[in-house]
C-alpha cells in the first residue's frame, strides 16, 4: 500500500491508496479559519500548523484504511512546487517514516499529482488527453501523453485562476478563501451584467493573464459598478470564460479527443458546466476531476506515485523540496 502526504501550502494531508488505485483513506485537514484574518496564506503560520497536523493526519490515514505502518510497502510526498517551509514539514515527515521502516519514497511534482487524481478508481482516465489545471497556485494547459509524462505548453503570465477568485472576493468584501463565497455570491446575479475582459482569448499560443482582469473589477467597485452579485457573476464568467476557450482552442491545436479539468478551481460549478457545453460542441470527450480530489489531497499524490521510480533506501535523505517549478 502507498501511504501519501501532502503539505505544499494550507492543507495537511495523509492517504492509504493501493497499487491498483483504490482510495482507502483521504485526510484533510483544512487550515483555512486559521488564515482567514490574513486575507491569505501566511507561509510561517502555514509552516507551524503543518507541524502540529501532519502526525495526526497520517494516523488517522491509516485508522480510516484499517491499517498500520507495517502494512505501508511505498511513502509518496509532495516535493514541490509550494510553499517552501510547508513543503519542507511533509518532506522531512515522509522522508522519517521510510527511512524508520526502511521502506522506499517517492518524491511527488504537486501538478503532476492534480493530474494524477485522475487516474484514480472507479473511474480512471486513460491518456493520452489534453488537461487544464486550474489552482490557486497554478493555471496551466498540458498535454499527458502517458501517465506520469506531461508536458506544458501553456500557463498563466501573473495569476493564477484560483489567486484571481481569491483576488476578487477580497475586492468584493467576501473574505478568505473567496473562491466559493464568490461562487456563491455570483449565482444571484446577471453574469452579463459587465464586459469585463477574458485576457489572451483568440490570440497566438495557449498562456493565460488574470491580472488586468482583476484590475477591470477593482475599477469597477471603486466606481460604485452595480450590484455585487452581478460583479460576481461577470467577473466569473470572464474568468470561466478565459479557461474554457483557451482549453477549446489548445484541443483544436493538437487534436486532444479528451480534454480533462483538474485542480483545486475545478470545483467551480460554472466552469464545470462551461467546460461540458464547450466539449459538447468540439464534439471532445471531458473527464471531471472528481470535486473530492480537486482541491490539494494526499490520494493525487499517492496516485502519482504508482508511476514514479521509487528512490531505495536510504538514497532519498538528501532530497530537498522546490518552491517553483525551474
Amino acid at each position: 500500500m502507498i501511504l501519501g502526504i501532502e503539505t505544499s501550502c494550507d492543507e495537511t494531508a495523509a492517504a492509504v491508496v493501493s497499487p491498483e488505485g483504490v482510495i482507502l483513506s483521504n485526510v484533510i485537514s483544512s487550515q483555512a479559519a486559521l488564515h482567514a484574518p490574513y486575507g491569505g496564506v501566511v507561509p510561517e503560520v502555514a509552516s507551524r500548523r503543518h507541524l502540529e497536523l501532519v502526525v495526526p493526519a497520517v494516523e488517522r490515514a491509516l485508522d480510516d484504511a484499517g491499517m498500520t505502518l507495517d502494512d505501508i510497502s511505498t511513502v509518496a510526498v509532495t516535493e514541490g512546487p509550494g510553499l517552501i517551509g510547508a513543503l519542507l514539514v511533509g518532506l522531512s515527515a515522509a522522508k522519517a517514516l521510510a527511512f524508520a521502516r526502511k521502506l522506499p519514497l517517492v518524491p511527488v511534482n504537486h501538478l503532476h499529482g492534480h493530474v494524477a487524481a485522475l487516474y484514480l478508481e472507479p473511474d480512471p482516465v486513460e491518456p493520452p488527453f489534453l488537461a487544464l489545471l486550474a489552482s490557486g497556485g497554478h493555471t496551466l494547459l498540458a498535454s499527458v501523453e502517458a501517465r506520469g509524462d506531461m508536458t506544458v505548453i501553456g500557463s498563466s503570465l501573473d495569476d493564477a485562476a484560483g489567486e484571481a477568485f481569491d483576488k476578487g472576493a477580497r475586492l468584493l468584501g467576501l473574505g478568505y478563501p473567496g473562491g466559493a463565497a464568490l461562487e456563491q455570491l455570483a449565482s444571484g446575479g446577471d453574469p452579463a451584467a459587465h464586459a469585463f475582459p477574458a485576457a489572451m482569448v483568440g490570440r497566438p499560443g495557449h498562456d493565460f493573464s488574470f491580472s488586468g482582469l482583476k484590475t477591470a473589477l477593482a475599477r469597477a467597485v471603486r466606481d460604485g459598478g452595480g450590484a455585487p452579485a452581478d460583479l460576481a457573476a461577470s467577473y466569473q464568467a470572464a474568468i470561466v470564460r478565459a479557461l474554457v476557450e483557451r482549453a477549446a482552442e489548445a484541443v483544436e491545436a493538437t487534436g486532444a479527443g479528451t480534454l480533462a479539468v483538474v485542480g483545486g478551481v475545478a470545483r467551480n460549478s460554472v466552469l464545470r458546466e462551461a467546460a461540458a457545453r464547450r466539449c459538447r460542441e468540439l464534439g471532445v470527450r471531458l473527464a471531471l476531476a472528481p470535486p473530492e480530489l480537486c482541491s490539494d489531497n494526499a490520494a493525487m499524490i499517492a496516485s502519482a506515485a504508482r508511476f514514479i521510480t521509487p528512490l531505495p533506501f536510504p538514497d532519498y535523505l538528501s532530497r530537498d523540496a522546490y518552491a517553483t517549478v525551474a
